[in-house]
């Protein structure tokens, strides 16, 4: 049996408004043969969580600019960004610099 890897992301700044104002989504990730990274992470959001404008919080294949990205509490820039590998029970927050607009 695969464990399924449970994940906290947390959407503040204004960024829970592009996810029906959800603000903490605790989320069991599909098994996959090789470790979800970011990058696999941000499509699988893109595509499951995401309910709107996705412009707003996707650019390419990462999040936009503009949008600073917490791994356990440390800057992803850090943690190798979109290369990182997920752990179990990692928590993810993405909160949102830009207002208005």
């Amino acid at each position: 049996s695969t464990i399924s890897v449970v994940h906290c992301f947390c959407f503040r700044g204004g960024a829970e408004l592009l996810f029906d104002g959800v603000k903490k989504h605790q989320v069991t990730l599909p098994c996959q043969p090789e470790p979800w990274d970011i990058r696999n992470l941000l499509k699988w959001i893109k595509q499951n969580l995401l309910k709107e404008r996705p412009e707003l919080f996707m650019q390419g294949e990462s999040v936009r600019p503009g949008i600073l990205v917490l791994i356990n509490e440390a800057d992803w820039e850090l943690m190798g960004e979109l290369d990182y590998k997920l752990q179990d029970q990692d928590n993810v927050l993405f909160i949102s610099t830009l207002h208005g607009g």
